[in-house]
């Protein structure tokens, strides 16, 4: 699938743009018209488990007033006819329209795609000028959005209870007009603004890019379960502290600096295993919807041979790797599965695409153990008939 970069080559926007400098692509997706309507996403906004915010322009300070979902229908009957805008996360998880147009962006590796947050603004609507600490493509989905960056660093403004990002002055180096199949790419760092012309729609393609206290935090938690809780310092070659029991020698430092390199030493094969399930970890209120009725592996496959396609649930997050003679590592919503090399077509495929039909998994049809793996992929939920 071609990726959505007017005259650039995916190889170009990375070399001169990815994590480096904001990029305008003008009619990225020509002739776009938007899968969802706004009474859809307000629909959406409604649902339990959804994470949906409403902001609201004001004119006390700081300028803005945000309320958080799940919504009711009355909630948007009360609205005045400009100056808000609703944000509903995640929407690529439940329509498969939405999911896929993620597929247009595969020529950044899929752990680091996080979600497709839709946003529905008035006249006037605008969450203010705010900086993102990832990457992220707005595509103007439905009328017209005015853009002004800059990429000069800016000051917080905190507001307690405010949950916005916003910078405390914002003086816009550039600025733009988006109509419905522009886009604009903007690097972390990147103060941005963007107000509504009138009634629009804009997708906020984000993506993960999890801090170094992030992974350590997780680590961390793998570490410790693997220590013997009854593990603990000793000296059993103590000398006498005789006139100075109060200095810390450098014998002890030694020791425990030994202890706790140990401690938190894993081997880089066990490593690369935590990173993959870490990273295809889903949010905990996004776990796919298991099937009513388990199908054994023989049963799935004769379905499939007959013509019905199996679909990757979109919220269903898949990555791998060749570990060599120690096989292929599949990891799916935080689990990894380790299988024989011979399944590494089965496994890119499943991983590259969204929707299956039996001659993209042929691999399979003689070999139990992948149809085993397509059984137990399709009883978690991760992988769904496809309607």
């Amino acid at each position: 699938m071609r990726a959505p970069l007017g005259k650039m080559t995916a190889r170009g926007f990375l070399k001169r743009h990815w994590q480096k400098s904001p990029c305008l692509i003008r009619q990225a997706f020509p002739a776009f018209v938007s899968p969802i309507s706004a009474a859809d996403l307000a629909g959406l906004a409604c649902e339990s488990g959804m994470e949906s915010r409403l902001v609201m322009r004001t004119r006390s300070s700081p300028g803005w007033r945000v309320r958080h979902g799940p919504f009711k229908p009355k909630d948007f009957d009360a609205l005045p006819e400009k100056n808000w805008t609703l944000l509903v996360q995640d929407c690529d998880k439940y329509l498969s329209s939405l999911a896929d147009l993620l597929l247009h962006f595969s020529f950044i590796p899929n752990w680091r795609i996080d979600d497709l947050m839709i946003s529905y603004a008035t006249a006037g609507g605008s969450v203010g000028p705010h900086v993102d600490a990832y990457d992220v493509f707005l595509l103007q989905a439905q009328g017209r959005r005015r853009w002004d960056i800059t990429r000069k660093s800016q000051r917080p403004l905190h507001k307690p209870g405010l949950d916005l990002k916003l910078v405390r002055v914002f003086q816009p180096e550039h600025s733009w007009i988006l109509e419905p199949g522009d886009m604009l790419y903007l690097p972390p760092g990147v103060a941005h603004h963007g107000v509504a012309l009138g009634e629009c729609m804009t997708f906020s393609i984000g993506f993960r890019a999890p801090s170094d206290a992030e992974l350590l935090n997780d680590l961390s938690g793998v570490l410790m379960a693997r220590l013997n809780p009854e593990s603990r310092y000793a000296d059993p070659d103590l000398k006498p502290a005789n006139a100075d029991p109060g200095l810390l020698t450098r014998a002890t430092r030694s020791a425990i600096r030994r202890r706790l390199r140990t401690a938190w030493s894993m081997p880089a094969a066990q490593l690369d295993e935590w990173f993959g399930c870490l990273v295809t970890e889903s949010k905990p209120w996004l776990t796919p919807s298991k099937p009513r009725r388990k199908l054994s592996a023989a049963a799935l496959w004769r379905k499939l041979a007959a013509g019905t396609k199996l679909a990757r649930s979109p919220a269903a997050r898949f990555a791998w790797f060749n570990a060599a003679r120690r096989g292929i590592k599949l990891f799916a919503n935080g689990r990894c599965r380790t299988l024989p090399p011979r399944l590494a077509p089965v496994v890119q495929r499943l991983c590259r695409t969204r929707v299956f039909v039996a001659k993209d998994l042929q691999p399979c049809k003689h070999d139990p153990r992948g149809r085993t793996l397509l059984a137990e992929l399709y009883n978690s939920g991760l992988l769904q008939w496809h309607e």
